[in-house]
């Protein structure tokens, strides 16, 4: 067997799913699905048993490989890094073969977590749970034994297990982000106090392009100060939606008639933990 354009179709939502996890980055993600999917095409004289298999090692390895390299780049990153949105504007017409997509391990909270794994603890974690490959198929694509692969899994739930309450209940967190937006345009500060933790952290990512904080914002009584300061500075034109945005309903900000910022929440025990803002504009959806 050999790859092709069938196979591009079929194949590409699934390792853009990994690339996106993996990575945190939707041009990065794109960009390896195109590099993985010319390699594939130049193979003319090799037989391929398991496409899906062999992509996904091309995808994979091409993903760790520009994790070490994005090291030093991340480290010089200027201010809180958070993921790259990624917004569907038309859910609910998106093609079958996309709701890889849809699964777990896709929130912004769920992403920046990844941070704080080694990339073959990514690679892991991802191809297991998310894609559901055995150990015996996952050692083969990173070209490790299979008890380490167990071992690496291991470790890799360990370090994510923080987030594993966190609330994925759509309905439920698009009501309690509505009575957000409600209660920071009345200034309810009782009603703000009952959805906000008092441990919340907040992450505004300008990556050194705009304004933004360059550490987390600590606390309910800063992250209030710090909300409401942006709202006072607001222009005459902004205006909002709530969209989807990784899975989970956020609150995506339009000023001077473009897209400014989205901000994303990580909501569990019925509280809102933390808040995400991404203002970075080459992480914003065009």
């Amino acid at each position: 067997m050999q790859i092709g354009n069938e196979d591009y179709q079929q194949y590409k939502p699934l390792l853009f799913s990994i690339g996106y996890r993996m990575l945190g980055s939707v041009v990065d993600a794109e960009d390896i699905v195109q590099d993985t999917f010319l390699k594939a095409f130049q193979l003319t004289e090799q037989n391929i048993d398991n496409k899906k298999a062999y992509l996904c090692k091309i995808m994979t390895n091409r993903c760790l490989d520009l994790l070490k390299l994005a090291r030093h780049r991340r480290e010089q990153y200027v201010g809180p890094w958070n993921p790259a949105p990624l917004m569907h504007e038309k859910a609910h017409e998106m093609d079958p073969s996309e709701v890889v997509l849809q699964k777990e391990g896709l929130s912004i909270a769920y992403l920046r977590m990844m941070e704080h794994l080694t990339p073959d603890e990514r690679a892991v974690l991802l191809l297991r749970e998310v894609i559901g490959f055995s150990y015996l198929e996952i050692a083969n694509i990173i070209e490790k034994k299979e008890e380490n692969c167990r071992k690496v899994f291991s470790r890799a739930k360990q370090k994510i297990s923080r987030v594993d309450d966190e609330s994925l209940d759509y309905e439920k967190n698009k009501s309690m982000i509505h009575r957000f937006i409600q209660a920071f345009q009345m200034q309810n500060t009782d009603a703000l106090l009952d959805l906000i933790s008092e441990k919340v952290t907040l992450y505004s990512d300008g990556g050194g392009k705009v304004k933004a904080a360059v550490r987390p914002v600590v606390s309910l009584s800063h992250v209030l100060a710090f909300l409401f300061g942006i709202l006072k500075k607001a222009p005459d034109d902004y205006y909002f939606k709530v969209k989807t945005v990784n899975g989970q309903p956020a609150i995506v900000n339009y000023m001077n008639g473009t897209l400014q910022s989205i901000i994303s929440f990580y909501i569990s025990d019925d509280k809102i933990n933390e808040i995400y803002i991404t203002m970075n504009p080459h992480k914003l959806p065009i």
